[in-house]
């Protein structure tokens, strides 16, 4: 199993370098507890799964674990992990009870589809912000669409990651075939740092915005590298899975870079289904009761919004989350 770090939230929520406080592979299972629907949480302790520590997931996901810990009798851990599929797995394995997703790799999970060998025991908190899929390559590789990456060495994210996901997704729609793309599976820090030696002609990343890794690659190499527009793609990927929509990174989200049109995924806080009602309740109301106190964490938090709650089909809502959504929403 991928060894995973631990750390334990012990800063402010908007402090956006976090404390490791151990580390370790397979991690015990401490369910949120017992209790009933009246919209309280449990005591004791819950993991929070995250992803890559220069993403989105890993910030925001470390100021959830100190707001859960701030306000409730729950004390929350953050894991840094692969992200999107290693999550879903071990929160499924009771490694976690709470995990980060792209909704795409959630309705595999829930369907027993593509990285999952069945349909998985899981819900949703809720919606969150959206992904973006960032496709950046060289100027110097000579690639304007994602059909030039034929001959090149492409990083496809984290094994066991939503943009892993997505890259291969991206790959096979572009109708590439397996051995025409190089591709190295890296995570987002090992990604930028082959970027700017040129080991690597390109990378594929799925995240919130501004994304931290991509802001640094633009900051120091901006001359040398460039955005693709990938919209065209949006009919081939949604016939994999409709969660796809075309949507803009807009202009200067990475400093004196234009706008560009990709592909957008929601994102999704995911449970197993066994968390008592009044946990999910209570959790679900947190995230938009303390929804400023995430903006400081990370600006996509700003996205979080309640009219778009909704879990995207085929997921399904904890039954404890459509009632503290049903209560916000009076």
């Amino acid at each position: 199993m991928k060894r995973t770090r631990m750390f334990t939230i012990t800063a402010s929520a908007v402090a956006a370098v976090l404390a490791l406080s151990s580390c370790g592979g397979k991690q015990e299972a401490k369910p949120a507890g017992e209790g009933g629907g009246d919209c309280t949480a449990a005591s004791g302790q819950i993991t929070v799964a995250t992803g890559n520590s220069t993403g989105v997931y890993y910030v925001l996901g470390g100021g959830l674990a100190q707001i859960i810990s701030d306000n409730t009798d729950l004390k929350a851990t953050a894991a840094e992990t692969g992200a999107s599929v290693q999550n879903l797995q071990q929160l499924a394995s009771g490694d976690y009870d709470i995990a980060f997703s792209l909704a795409d790799t959630a309705a595999d999970a829930v369907n027993g589809d593509a990285d999952f060998k069945q349909p998985e025991d899981i819900s949703a908190l809720t919606r969150i912000y959206s992904n973006f899929t960032h496709v950046v390559v060289r100027k110097d590789a000579n690639i304007k669409s994602v059909e030039d990456f034929k001959g090149k060495t492409i990083s496809t994210g984290s094994p066991k990651s939503g943009t892993e996901v997505i890259a291969n997704r991206l790959i096979e729609t572009a109708g590439l075939k397996e051995g025409d793309v190089t591709t190295q599976r890296l995570d987002l820090t090992k990604t930028v740092d082959g970027m700017k030696d040129g080991t690597i002609d390109g990378m594929v990343w799925s995240g919130g915005l501004p994304t931290a890794g991509v802001t640094d690659l633009f900051t120091s190499n901006g001359k040398d590298v460039e955005f693709l527009d990938i919209s065209k793609l949006e009919d081939p990927m949604k016939e994999i899975n409709p969660v796809y929509e075309v949507d803009e990174i807009p202009a200067d989200t990475y400093k004196g870079v234009k706008a560009v049109k990709t592909i957008a995924t929601p994102n999704v806080l995911m449970v197993r289904n066994d968390m008592d009602e009044g946990t999910a309740c209570a959790l679900t109301k947190l995230v938009y009761d303390k929804k400023a106190d995430l903006e400081k964490v990370h600006a996509a938090a700003k996205d979080i919004e309640l009219d778009t709650a909704e879990a995207p089909d085929p997921i399904k809502l904890h039954p404890g989350s459509q009632k503290a959504l049903d209560e916000l929403n009076k």
